[in-house]
């Protein structure tokens, strides 16, 4: 699925791709990588035994050379659910701190409000435009 959302205040749009976790799908994410400035991760903060399985994807999306020049945004959704991880705890289990060819960010976030998602996505939008004026 493909949405385009356009900022007119700040003369940008973003073409978001979901692209989903089932194992059948993974081996077509590849197939949108090309031209890609960021990719957005969402961490169910409740799922504790999944997520190793997120942080070896994320790992391995991140090899491909196409991804390089990607920021990576990490949403830490479910923050309202009491027991969930905290964004530190994820960044941990993660291991996002070993990332050092992405600038990286992990957003505290709750789905179900919105709480999170412009900080996020403003994130995205000021290293990117960074990247593109070579600052």
């Amino acid at each position: 699925m493909t949405h385009d959302i356009c900022d007119e205040n700040a003369l940008s749009i973003l073409q978001v791709w979901d692209l989903g976790g089932q194992d059948t799908l993974r081996p077509s994410w590849a197939t949108y990588y090309r031209g890609t400035n960021a990719v957005v991760i969402v961490v169910d903060s409740t799922d504790r035994a999944r997520i190793s399985i997120v942080r070896d994807e994320l790992f391995r999306l991140l090899e491909h050379e196409e991804l390089q020049p990607s920021v990576v945004l990490v949403f830490a959704n479910k923050q309202d659910v009491k027991g969930a991880m905290t964004p530190a705890e994820i960044t941990n289990l993660l291991s996002l701190h070993d990332i050092k060819n992405h600038d990286w960010h992990i957003q505290p976030s709750c789905a179900l409000t919105g709480e999170g998602l412009y900080d996020g996505l403003g994130w995205i939008a000021q290293h990117v435009s960074q990247q593109k004026s070579g600052i």
